[in-house]
């Protein structure tokens, strides 16, 4: 599942910098989370690191955004994938790849 920011966000900046999938983005009013990038960390960590540094605990769990597991780590696959692609073609396994 996907987490979300409640309306107790306080803005107070924490939690953007720790997404690694940069799925934290400022809002109109208040951060947001896109559930489109957001894995809980899945890929990365044991647990979302938004929820652990949040001073006022308000990342849930974004109940219309309901994933498994599995599919987490199927969007961090792709993710990653994409974030290679944009970069020249690299992968974690080894360095982009040189145009002929």
């Amino acid at each position: 599942m996907a987490l979300m920011i409640t309306d107790e966000c306080i803005n107070c900046d924490v939690c953007e910098p720790e997404c690694p999938n940069d799925a934290i983005y400022m809002g109109t009013e208040i951060y947001e989370i896109d559930p489109h990038k957001c894995t809980e960390c899945v890929g990365h960590f044991d647990e979302p690191q938004c929820v652990q540094i949040c001073p006022v605990a308000c990342i849930p769990i974004n109940p219309e955004h309901a994933e498994s597991r599995e599919t987490l780590w199927q969007k961090f696959e792709r993710l990653t994938a994409d974030k290679a692609a944009a970069q020249g073609g690299g992968t974690e396994s080894g360095p982009p790849v040189a145009a002929s």
